[in-house]
């Protein structure tokens, strides 16, 4: 007999069941670790991905080149394991140490990860095309197949990688209800996904710190992953924003990166080379209202709206939301934000993450878009995550003017 059975055969009524426990949800210290251990089961699942991968361009290549030399066949049958495994092992060391060899190992293995996605597209290209000249008969040797597609993936895997290196300025105006007049004609830099670490590091975060000098905005806007969330020296990536000479300043939340640990030493870090975070709160920058959640808070409905309602915000005066994802637009809407600017997707990158970015976002994957009352932007990012190739998408810094 069930315990429901008993409990009914016993004249006892379900209500005076003892209730069941409440789920808690994690607190501040155990977030971290939750993470952590969603991350080494996104590498466990990425691994076993890679291996599937690079069996299948093993077996494609082979097929269609018969006659390889025995040596040839070996060293082939050795590397592509080897390449299989290598991209997680460089994260696992990337995640551990910060020096030059590991940085070295980790791009290494990040752009065979990029160039091993167009060889997959080649790769299947190549069965495809093989059934298609069989069917009409004509005298096109696989191996001419396969050389013509894997050169022509290698080209589009070198223009990504070109591409990727290359940061555009994308200018946008955005016409506000209530703008004070001083605010009129004002300019807002967002940078977002700079994803400093192995791949972008000091370097890149000074040309990008000269480039918005150069464009003067009135403020900047970091809508987090400024860090990659490995294991680097995060004062020394965060220094060169001690330069930035924006007139009404320079504002930081973070991403889901900085959440990978604890986040306080990115905090530190860049509140200490001269940039305001915004902790969950809101400032008033002559009249316009600027509002900034970090991404743990930012993706707990409860918690997000419970710091909107905190802040205040009135909803008769124009109002910024920074935040790092195009997520949650009802809560922000519903609280009279004005604006929602953020970043997160990267548009996807190349193909088929591109695809897979549009599918999830819709039409806040990027761009310029209305939710009800609100406008919502949200920009590609400067850096890159993975693989740093860029197709069918560009890094970029986005200026926004305002308008009334």
């Amino acid at each position: 007999m069930s315990d429901a059975d008993a409990s009914l055969n016993s004249g006892s009524s379900p209500a005076a069941s003892p209730p069941r426990p409440v789920a808690e949800k994690p607190t501040s210290e155990e977030f971290p670790r939750l993470r952590l251990r969603r991350f080494w089961r996104l590498l466990a699942l990425v691994q076993s991905i890679l291996l599937l991968a690079n069996w299948f361009l093993y077996a494609t290549w082979i097929s269609f080149h018969p006659s390889l030399d025995p040596t040839t066949h070996a060293i082939l049958r050795i590397a592509f394991p080897v390449a299989a495994v290598s991209f997680v092992a460089a994260s696992v060391l990337a995640w551990n140490y910060f020096n030059f060899v590991v940085r070295i190992f980790y791009v290494i293995t990040a752009i065979w990860v990029g160039l091993m996605t167009f060889g997959l597209f080649a790769a299947a290209g190549c069965w495809v095309l093989l059934a298609v000249v069989r069917l009409a008969g004509l005298q096109i040797a696989p191996n001419q197949i396969a050389d013509a597609l894997f050169a022509a993936a290698f080209v589009v895997g070198l223009y990504g990688l070109i591409n990727a290196a290359r940061v555009r300025v994308n200018r946008v105006t955005v016409k506000l209800p209530n703008l004070p007049d001083v605010w009129r004609g004002r300019v807002a830099a967002l940078v977002s996904d700079t994803h400093l670490g192995h791949i972008r590091n000091v370097g890149f975060m000074r040309r990008i710190v000269a480039r918005l000098n150069g464009l003067r905005p009135d403020v900047v806007l970091i809508a987090g992953d400024m860090y990659d969330g490995t294991t680097a020296n995060v004062e020394a990536l965060a220094e060169p924003l001690s330069a930035l000479a924006a007139p009404l300043g320079a504002f930081y939340v973070t991403g889901n990166h900085e959440e990978f640990t604890s986040r306080d030493q990115y905090l530190e870090a860049v509140s200490k080379a001269g940039v305001r975070v915004l902790n969950n709160e809101k400032i008033d920058l002559e009249g316009l209202q600027i509002v900034g959640v970090h991404y743990r808070e930012f993706v707990d409905p409860q918690r997000f709206r419970a710091i909107l309602r905190k802040a205040s915000i009135t909803s008769e005066r124009p109002s910024v939301l920074v935040a790092h994802a195009p997520h949650r637009l009802s809560i922000a809407e519903e609280a009279g934000i004005s604006l929602q600017v953020c970043g997160h997707t990267h548009g996807g990158q190349f193909p088929p993450g591109t695809w897979v970015a549009s599918r999830i976002y819709g039409a806040y994957v990027h761009g310029l878009h209305r939710f009800g009352r609100m406008l919502v932007f949200t920009n590609w990012g400067a850096g890159t995550w993975g693989p740093p190739f860029r197709v069918g998408t560009n890094a970029e810094i986005v200026l926004i003017e305002f308008e009334a």
